[in-house]
């Protein structure tokens, strides 16, 4: 579960809740009051009282003893994203690209060693992994992590990528320090990252970097195909420049929402 705070106002029942909501995931979406209090690492009657208390409230459904989340969830994270306005800047750069491509494409931002998924628009392909808005992957597995953990400075990326990762999926063995420095050197040098089936066998992707205003890279985006249907060579010379273009125009409607005027509130 997630780390424990330590500051004077950490409030540990409010932690313990949200440890109880990220027990739940496509794998496991139905879980029982004894795999709740497993998997959240918490004493059966905690586990109940926060179980009835989500109810309660609507975030959990539980019926004959089964526990599972409820589309109220979706509030959580859906005003992360409204508060950025990141969709609704993202979604018809996002779909252009892909009317262009014919291929699934996303962006991600980072959270500790994983990224997770703030914006996405599919095509209706078999891909080995599903993937959805809040979905999240171990970021050196992925080419949009390796754009996000270049933009941070080198001993800021190993400090990330130290913690544990909370993705379903394995996160990769452990590399040594000078490779994963030298792999982010050279995706800062080019501007874009390649994953050639890191993630799961036959995925490939390519990502470029998402930048705000200032130029600082707020989320990567990228374009992810099946491998024996595209080349390496057809990433990198047909689809990169389109992503490119496509990233860029996200950029520029971002820094045109952060210029904006801002309407105080009124006291």
């Amino acid at each position: 579960m997630a780390q424990r705070g330590t500051g004077p106002d950490f409030i540990e029942a409010l932690a313990r809740g949200l440890d109880v909501l990220r027990c739940f995931s496509p794998e496991q979406p139905h879980m029982s009051l004894s795999q709740v209090a497993q998997a959240a690492d918490l004493a059966r009657p905690t586990a109940r009282r926060i179980l009835l208390t989500l109810e309660e409230l609507g975030y959990v459904r539980a019926t004959n003893g089964v526990f599972t989340l409820t589309p109220k969830v979706l509030e959580l994270g859906m005003a992360y994203i409204g508060a950025l306005g990141l969709w609704d800047m993202a979604r018809p750069h996002l779909e252009d690209l892909v009317g262009k491509t014919g291929e699934s494409s996303s962006m991600a931002q980072l959270d500790g060693s994983d990224i997770i998924y703030v914006a996405r628009v599919a095509v209706p392909k078999l891909i080995a992994l599903r993937v959805d808005v809040g979905t999240r992957f171990p970021a050196m597995l992925t080419s949009q992590g390796k754009i996000l953990l270049a933009a941070l400075a080198p001993q800021d990326a190993l400090r990330v990528l130290s913690q544990p990762s909370r993705s379903s999926v394995p996160a990769p063995s452990q590399l040594d320090e000078k490779r994963i420095l030298q792999i982010l050197a050279d995706v800062r040098r080019q501007g874009w990252a390649l994953a050639d089936e890191e993630l799961a066998p036959g995925v490939r992707s390519i990502s470029v970097g998402v930048r705000d205003g200032e130029n600082a890279v707020r989320a990567s985006m990228n374009i992810t195909v099946q491998a024996q249907e595209t080349s390496l060579e057809k990433l990198t010379s047909e689809y990169l420049p389109l992503l490119q273009d496509a990233a860029a125009a996200v950029g520029k409607d971002w820094a045109r929402w952060q210029s904006r005027p801002v309407k105080s509130l009124k006291p």
